[in-house]
């Protein structure tokens, strides 16, 4: 009886040996195979450079072994930062069709909206030095170029203000450079900066400047992403057009006097003020005084664009007598 006992007790511990094991080399197999699909399907491959490339008009010689691996160097950051380049993707569908003819208008090479795409991300940022929106004007340039900034107005936050004063910065630089690779260097370092330095290395182009190392990318930066935004599939970037960020369509109210209360303001024109500061985000305090009396356009979305916020709803629900309130939190 007990050499049944025993028997039996040793097959069980056979079988869960047996059992381990086998299990064992599934999973060794299933890893194993699992490998072999990733490297049989995922690649990292260089950049394909372009054979020819130009900037506003203007050839870039890559045959200089140096102007080529700079190009490629930034081709391949942007290549595999694959989240901010699908977002400036994304964000220039929206923008690019309000810079574009703004540029045209004032004989600004199309190229350079991809400046201000470098420059911001299309984003209203704000740099460690003050530099501000789309364009990263600085407070004393920004005034220099007719922007008004002050505590409660800031056309430095505006699109098409701001862009107005970028093609008259440009257009000064290319009177002082007689080129528009130059003048977009001239952008990042300063006309002052671009102008010794080609006097002192006496050469006559960027592409033969010894610079520092953020001037040195900043050109090859923008005509990557030109190369980039110019065949997007050929690079990795698979966007349908339900995919990009679409332009808001908008009306537009101009402001001759005081507004007291711009969130009054916004529900009595049809959305929130959430809504006119985002297509108005020059307006930098929820009140304007305009003491001056001066115009200002404000941007409001279609009318039917964004539905209309139900405002008798909103009172009935939080300010009307015996409505349901939150309890009050203290804050130290």
């Amino acid at each position: 009886m007990k050499k049944a006992y025993y028997f039996l007790f040793f097959l069980i511990i056979l079988t869960g040996i047996i059992l381990c094991l086998n299990c064992s080399r599934k999973t060794s197999t299933s890893g194993l195979e699992y490998k072999e699909g990733m490297q049989g399907h995922y690649r990292v491959s260089p950049a394909e450079l372009p054979s020819r490339a130009e900037f506003a008009g203007e050839k870039v010689p890559l045959k200089i072994f140096y102007v080529r691996e700079s190009l490629d160097r930034e081709m391949i950051v942007n290549m595999y930062w694959h989240t901010s380049t699908m977002l400036l993707l994304k964000r220039s569908n929206r923008w690019f069709p309000v810079i574009e003819p703004i540029l045209e208008k004032n004989n600004i090479p199309g190229d350079f909206k991809y400046l201000a795409l470098i420059e911001s991300g299309l984003m209203q940022v704000v740099s460690p030095s003050g530099a501000t929106g789309f364009w990263q004007f600085l407070k004393g340039t920004a005034k220099d170029y007719d922007l008004e900034v002050n505590d409660e107005v800031d056309e430095r936050y505006h699109v098409i203000k701001s862009t107005e004063a970028a093609c008259r910065y440009l257009k000064d630089s290319y009177e002082i450079f007689g080129n528009w690779t130059l003048v977009a260097a001239s952008y990042n370092a300063g006309k002052s900066r671009i102008k010794e330095e080609l006097l002192e290395q006496k050469v006559d182009n960027y592409y033969d400047l010894y610079l520092n190392e953020e001037t040195s990318r900043y050109v090859f930066r923008i005509i990557a992403i030109k190369t980039i935004f110019t065949n997007p599939e050929k690079y990795g970037f698979f966007l349908n057009k339900d995919d990009l960020y679409e332009p808001v369509p908008m009306r537009e109210i101009v402001v001759t006097g005081k507004v007291d209360d711009l969130r009054e303001f916004s529900t009595q024109n049809g959305t929130t003020y959430k809504i006119l500061k985002s297509l108005n985000p020059w307006l930098r305090k929820p009140y304007l005084t305009n003491k001056e009396q001066r115009p200002y356009t404000v941007f409001f979305p279609e009318k039917g664009y964004i539905p209309r916020v139900n405002i008798d709803k909103v009172s009935k629900r939080f300010f009307e007598p015996g409505s349901k309130k939150d309890p009050e939190t203290a804050i130290h």
